[in-house]
């Protein structure tokens, strides 16, 4: 595509040394990367009018400038402005609910009645084995985050500026974290105070193929607090992991180091043990099994600044309600006031023990 592109282009432009390579793979370019260069900005409208996409590390790592990770201080001002970027362009579909409260097991629950699910589940439907991360639409680009991951926003969204920290080359979501997710959940959450969570495979409540973690601000929840906050007041430490009394299901807690979170300092090695030891805490392996790096067990994964919380999964439906990470959050959606009436019912805390596993009262894996 690159000597195409030249081709096209070499009348206006001088393209001599750039010495492009058919073989790279790259991110995407889109008018915000292209920063206050007046050739660069002609050059983008030129290359999209005639084909579409256009690879930012083409021009970028030829004219030796650095790949564009982010800086700190600049997360929160980019989710904004490309917010509303994404909406001018009517690339992201603000999901309209209702809210209601309904109380049980000590923890006020949050529960949204959406009337658009439908529609997304028919256009994830008929798009079943489309990557919407691969290649992205560049509307939803936010940042670069690391050399690894990229942050976008999430196209179908129930709360404003709700983040998408997905890989740049594929893994499944079922994968094991790895170091790289962790910095990059790290890089993201020392920029953004909110709820960072993962949905480790369909069970758990994945609705893509391709790994990626998700960060909501704390200020999209009500007084910005979790729903579930009141109960972490209770947990019960043994060692680096814990449980909370009032959750009757098979949990792990952890506290966050705020250490972790300091920018000047490389910490992702200690968040990844820290998730390791929760994964022990659930008996959940650490460690790959011998020819994949799959998980052995669905689960959700909970991140603040303050605390960790995994839970390990054993079906993602409840009496036809889908429940991911944010439900062990206290925050539910419901497609319509059927699944409303079930969650009235039963309760929000019963759902979750439904989908998760059962728990010994009192009882802590300790480690080794």
């Amino acid at each position: 595509m690159t000597s195409e592109l030249l081709s096209a282009l070499d009348d206006e432009y001088d393209f001599t040394g750039w010495k492009l390579s058919e073989s790279l793979t790259f991110s995407w370019l889109t008018p915000r990367e292209v920063g206050h260069s007046d050739t660069l900005c002609r050059l983008w409208f030129q290359l999209t009018h005639r084909f579409s996409l256009v690879p930012w590390h083409t021009l970028s790592t030829y004219m030796n400038q650095s790949t564009h990770l982010l800086k700190p201080g600049t997360l929160w001002p980019n989710l904004l402005e490309h917010t509303a970027y994404a909406r001018e362009r009517k690339a992201i579909h603000c999901i309209p609910t209702e809210t209601e409260v309904i109380e049980q097991g000590g923890a006020a629950f949050h529960l949204r009645v959406i009337t658009a699910l439908a529609m997304k589940a028919r256009t994830t439907t008929t798009q079943a084995n489309i990557n919407p991360f691969l290649p992205y639409d560049p509307n939803l680009f936010v940042a670069e985050v690391s050399p690894t991951h990229v942050a976008l926003l999430n196209k179908f969204n129930v709360v404003d500026h709700h983040l998408v920290i997905v890989t740049r080359a594929f893994e499944p979501q079922e994968a094991l974290l790895t170091r790289e997710d962790c910095e990059a959940l790290l890089l993201c959450l020392t920029e953004i105070d909110g709820l960072a969570f993962y949905n480790a495979g369909p069970t758990a409540g994945a609705s893509q193929r391709h790994k990626h973690l998700q960060l909501i601000p704390l200020s999209a929840f009500p007084n910005s607090q979790l729903p579930i906050e009141p109960l972490l007041r209770s947990v019960k430490m043994t060692g680096a992991t814990g449980i909370v009394p009032g959750l009757l299901f098979l949990h792990a807690y952890a506290p966050m180091n705020s250490a972790w979170l300091d920018p000047q300092k490389d910490d992702a090695s200690s968040l990844l043990d820290c998730y390791h030891s929760l994964l022990r805490a659930v008996s959940l392996p650490v460690e790959a099994t011998a020819g994949s790096p799959l998980s052995a067990a669905p689960y959700n994964l909970l991140v603040t600044r303050k605390w960790l919380l995994l839970v390990p999964r054993s079906q993602e439906f409840f009496e036809g309600v889908s429940i991911n990470a944010l439900g062990f959050a206290g925050a539910l959606l419901v497609k319509d006031a059927a699944q409303l009436a079930i969650l009235r019912k039963h309760g929000p805390m019963s759902a979750l023990q439904h989908v998760a596993l059962h728990r010994e009262p009192c009882s802590i894996v300790r480690e080794t």
